[in-house]
């Protein structure tokens, strides 16, 4: 027995989720008969992630969006992005009544610098196109019927014409996104590939010097190597914290570490605090400050190049005296210095987990959605969206504008699917 009929069951009110609602209760309604759209969420809170992200503020996008900015099928990538624009994104979320601003980085964020502006004005034209929103419906199942799916959740059983996946991946699964999605996927034919966290804080070794510098950030060039080969190489902001390190270059480089390390590889991490000199160019620095100022400590010649902070927790990780003058650094101790200085190993104990990571790495693969549509190649009527999927981008917004795009996506070709079947709306 149903307790529901719909047009179209969204299951997940998350980015993607809201979404994907909004435009096909809008476009079904610009033909004249306005279908039945349910928005099922496991959550109380309806899409807690939004009010975490940008530190509360909500990324909504980057001002400058390419296929190069995400890790995936790039060529399908490209597609998806091209059918909703950065612009496209902005014009939405002004019509939405939600004006963004450009920061410095490139990145977007409503001029009120709170996530809640994002999620209210999503959570208002939602209501307002008719869309229902049931918080604390937890779906368990779904299975194909002759007339389209049944969608079994944790206060009985919806029938739909079409439904759209969009639980989200595993990252901060105190907001609902546990990774049940994936099962769920995997119940109606589809693969998940291997999923790890990614844009996640890492944790080093106790040993390490890293909670005497916490709160302090610097720019760094960071070099992934597994198994001994370079996988990466980006330069940004490094911050250091009490349990290791974070910050935007961390971040994005994390995803390699956790990839690698879940396919049982040697990982290692490798930090040149100093990209912009060559290791002959930065020899010849020392010698000539040591000959310029013979009695400047080791760590004020060192400071002209790094934090003071920094520097003297890098003399002491070297075994060297902070306060020994640079003249009488002997070459030994110089070499080890300013190569560590080049070349630093983070000893990683761990990545945080997925509780820190603002996103997941693998999911369904992109090869069997239909990239002009989001609907499934393998199940008709099923629509896969934002993190389920085998694409995550790097910090500032991309997530979230593929987010949009897939949502987008889909709403309108479901909608467009129901009104070429000339399906007549259910009635409750």
């Amino acid at each position: 027995m149903t307790d529901d009929v719909v047009d179209v069951a969204v299951v997940g009110a998350g980015a993607a989720g809201l979404t994907s609602a909004i435009v096909a209760a809008e476009t079904l309604a610009q033909d004249g008969t306005p279908g039945r759209v349910l928005l099922l969420d496991g959550a109380k809170q309806i899409e807690a992630k939004i009010l975490v992200s940008g530190g509360g503020r909500c990324n909504v996008t980057h001002e400058v969006i390419t296929p190069k900015d995400f890790f995936g099928n790039r060529n399908i990538i490209r597609n998806i992005l091209a059918a909703f624009s950065v612009e496209r994104t902005i014009a939405w979320f002004t019509s939405l009544g939600v004006d963004l601003k450009r920061e410095p980085t490139g990145k977007l964020f409503p001029v009120t610098d709170d996530a809640r502006t994002v999620l209210t004005a999503l959570l208002s034209r939602a209501r307002h196109t008719g869309a229902i929103i049931r918080p604390g419906h937890r779906v368990t199942e779904i299975a194909t019927s002759r007339a389209g799916f049944l969608v079994r959740h944790s206060h009985g059983t919806t029938q739909a014409s079409r439904v759209m996946l969009a639980t989200g991946g595993q990252s901060l699964p105190r907001t609902g996104s546990d990774g049940f999605g994936y099962r769920l996927a995997c119940g109606l034919g589809h693969r998940v590939t291997p999923t790890v966290p990614a844009l996640v804080p890492l944790v080093l070794d106790h040993s390490m010097f890293h909670a005497t510098l916490s709160g302090l950030s610097h720019d760094v060039e960071l070099t992934s190597v597994a198994d001994g080969r370079e996988v990466d190489r980006r330069t940004g902001s490094l911050l250091w914290t009490h349990f290791g390190i974070s910050g935007p270059v961390v971040m994005d480089a994390s995803r390699f570490w956790t990839l690698a390390t879940n396919r049982g590889a040697q990982v290692d991490l490798y930090g040149n605090f100093v990209p912009s000199r060559t290791a002959e160019e930065l020899k010849e620095w020392f010698v000539a400050q040591a000959a310029e100022h013979p009695r400047r400590s080791l760590t004020r010649t060192l400071s002209m190049l790094v934090s003071d902070r920094f520097a003297e927790s890098l003399c002491l990780h070297c075994s060297c005296d902070p306060q020994e003058l640079t003249a009488q650094v002997v070459r030994r101790d110089r070499e080890r210095l300013l190569s560590t200085l080049m070349r630093f190993r983070f000893p990683i104990e761990r990545d945080r987990g997925w509780n820190f990571a603002e996103v997941t790495t693998g999911g369904v693969p992109l090869e069997e959605i239909n990239y002009r549509t989001m609907e499934s190649k393998l199940v008709s009527g099923l629509y896969l969206i934002g993190e389920m999927l085998d694409c995550d981008g790097r910090i500032g917004g991309f997530n979230f504008q593929w987010a949009w795009a897939t949502g987008w996506l889909a709403g309108q070709s479901a909608a467009r699917s129901l009104l070429a079947a000339k399906l007549p709306p259910y009635s409750a």
